[in-house]
Order: C-alpha cells, then structure tokens, then sequence
C-alpha cells in the first residue's frame, strides 16, 4: 500500500486544438484545409460545447483538478482584434470548473498559433514575445481571481523540434537557425509573461499565482557503456531536459516545475557526427519493453529518475502529463500504475512533488497522428460524440478519492 500526501493535486488534461473543434483560425486549422496536413482536426471531440458534461465526468472521477489551455486564436483571431465573447466562454470555463471543486492549471500556449502570427514569422520574429504578451494579458486580467495555478507554454523544444526542425508542424521549416531564434523567443515569451502575469495578480490585490512551463522530459540512458555513449546520454541530458529550464530558473521566473513525462531515449552511437550524437537511438532490441501504440517505450522507472534529477532545483512539481495509448485498458492501468509507483517512490526521497496530471482526460486529436492514437481516460464515438469512461479511469479515481496505491 503506498499512500500519497494530503492535497495532493490529481486530474487529467486537455488542450485546445485536440478537443475542442473548429479553431478556424490558427495555423493548424489553415495548413489542415490547405492538405498540408495528413488529418484534419474537424469538430474533434466538440469539447467547446460538451465541457460541462466532461467535467461532471471528471468529478465523478475523483478528480480535483483540471489542466486545459486556451485557445489564442479565439481569443485574438486578427492582430488588432480581441474576442469578449471568447474570453467569457474562458470564464465560464473556469467557472465550471470552480463550480465542481476542480482547480483549474491553464495552459496559454499548447502548441498552435493565431494563423496571423504565423504569417507575420510567427516564433521566428523578434516581437512575437511582444505579441504573446499582449494575448496573455487580456487572459491573465479577466481570469486571475479563479486561477492559481498558470503554465505559460507547453513543451517549448517539442513544439520548435518539430515545427522548425524536422518541419512536420505548422509551419513547416527545416532550419537549425530558425529552431535556435524560436527556442529563444519562447524562453524571452516566458520570462516576460511570468513578470506581467505577476504584475497583474499585485495590482489586483490577489495572492501570488503558481507560474511555470510544461516541460517534455525523456529519461535518458545508454544501450551500451561505452564512452560516447556515455558522452552523448550526458549531453542529451543536459540539452533536452535541463538547459531551458535552468534558463528560467536563473531569471527566476519557475514558482514550480511542470513536467510532461512519457518514455524514455535508450542511447547508442554508433557512428560520429552531431546528429548521431544527439539523435541516434538504439536499434538492436537490446532492452525489450512493452510499447504504446505509436511504439513508445514503456518506462515507468524514468520517472522517478527524473524526478530525483529535478529536486536540484529545490521547488515543488507537478506531473502536467503521463499518459499512453493503446487500445489494451489493462495496458493502460499497468502503465498508470507503475508510474505512480515511481512518484510514491521519488515522495520518500524528499521530492515535492504536488501532483498527478494524466494526458488525457478524453480521446483526441493527437496532431500529425490523426485520431487514432487512444489516448483518453474517456473513450470518444468520433461519430456520436458519445463518451464512456474505461475500466482503467475507474482504478485511478479509487486513487483520487482514497490517495492510496494498492
């Protein structure tokens, strides 16, 4: 039996763009309608409509809080354009949630962009820190009284990996130049937007928020002991899990750190050259693990490595996302099971760890993978809408509701 501490935070998450259906105008949606991506997000889950009912569903789970993000494009469809009628649905968001004992985590950037800001160079440009600052701020004005907990951007490196890196996202570049600007003007974003959100919380007279970022971690280890594998899990380390946090820890902009964990990087160079040193992985079956259905490794001992790696930083973190997909629910328990195993294990180490957040709440939209990846506590009918709870959501909100692991 491990037990987890009093208060601890436990829900499930969601984003925008692959739940909420028909964001005509961001990036996603346009490249979408133009075939430059394989699947279209269509009315994905109609969550825009149906959040009341999700949110009794996650109620009835256990469930005490909610992470969801909000859609920019809504908020700011044109440069010089502003939605009240949006930033009240945001409210009324909130609002149910507060309504259900569920603490709202918000999320302001979940990978996708007003189509204008894409347009006029999007995360490349200089003034796009500007430009998410003045979004963040209508936000951060109408919302501040009912939210605690705010993570400004979710998964910086993924989103420039694979927006400007390997260009399978919006907007499709392929330029190690562009991917460098871009994960400096995020970190720049972030920093500006953890002092205005601050500001805003003062000169309310409201007490300090809890800001941080979403941050995609892989547990990283070596096939074989050799020296530059060696070498190369160091500095994967380092570049992918560390260096932009420690970024904005230094500015002093991390009031916690929010972590997106799902499977680990298994570490063999077999060859020298800067993209085998930081990318080659092993291909020789050389550790066999379950898979999920997109063939991610299941590793639920790299995240309590993790974990202990993070207590450097002497702050409390909150798990922003675990998950997997599978058709297999019982695949989906043991994975949630041993994962929780891995945090009760890292909270005797002296971790602060303040919370569990499964991705995802529903069955989604899950990018330039469509609809088939399964990913949901909830299972979708994408022809009905109709959502049924799986056997494996059961299990878990016997651990919400008693805070113990049996």
């Amino acid at each position: 039996m491990l037990k987890f501490p009093q208060g601890f935070l436990w829900g499930a998450a969601t984003s925008s763009h692959q739940v909420e259906g028909d964001n005509v105008y961001n990036d996603w949606w346009k490249f979408e309608q133009e075939g430059k991506i394989k699947y279209s997000s269509g009315a994905a889950c109609r969550h825009y409509q149906l959040y009341p009912d999700d949110f009794d569903l996650a109620k009835s789970l256990n469930h005490n809080c909610h992470r969801f993000s909000i859609e920019w494009s809504r908020i700011q469809p044109q440069e010089n354009e502003f939605s009240q009628k949006e930033i009240n649905h945001y409210k009324e968001v909130i609002s149910a949630l507060r309504q259900r004992g569920l603490e709202p985590v918000v999320t302001l950037h979940h990978f996708t962009n007003p189509a204008w800001f894409t347009q006029s160079g999007g995360w490349e440009n200089r003034k796009s820190a500007k430009q998410f600052l003045a979004y963040a701020e209508k936000i951060v004005e109408a919302l501040a009284a009912d939210v605690r907990y705010w993570v400004t951007i979710n998964e910086p490196l993924i989103y420039t990996h694979f927006s400007y890196l390997i260009g399978d996202w919006p907007p499709q570049k392929k330029s190690l130049l562009a991917a460098y600007r871009v994960r400096n003007n995020l970190a720049r974003a972030h920093i500006l937007a953890y002092r205005l959100i601050r500001k805003i919380y003062l000169k309310k007279n409201l007490p300090l928020p809890l800001i941080s970022i979403a941050s995609h971690t892989q547990a990283i280890t070596t096939c074989r002991p050799n020296l530059i594998n060696k070498l190369s899990c160091f500095a994967r380390d380092q570049l992918y899990n560390f260096a932009f946090v420690d970024k904005l820890f230094r500015a002093g902009t991390l009031d916690y750190i929010g972590i997106n964990y799902y499977s680990r990087n298994l570490v063999d160079v077999k060859e020298w050259g800067i993209d085998k040193f930081f990318f080659q992985a092993c291909g020789d079956n050389c550790d066999p693990r379950e898979r999920n259905s997109l063939g991610w490794e299941i590793y639920p001992e790299g995240l309590y490595d993790l974990l202990t790696k993070f207590k450097k930083y002497n702050l409390p973190i909150l798990i922003t996302e675990n998950g997997i997909c599978t058709e297999d629910d019982h695949q989906r328990w043991r994975y949630i099971q041993g994962h929780l195993e891995s945090v009760v294990k890292a909270l005797g180490r002296g971790v602060k760890v303040i919370g569990y957040i499964y991705w995802s709440l529903l069955d989604n939209f899950e990018w330039d993978k469509g609809f088939r990846p399964r990913f949901g506590l909830i299972e979708v009918d994408y022809q009905t809408f109709e959502r049924k709870v799986r056997p494996s959501a059961l299990k878990l909100a016997q651990v919400c509701r008693t805070s113990i692991l049996e």
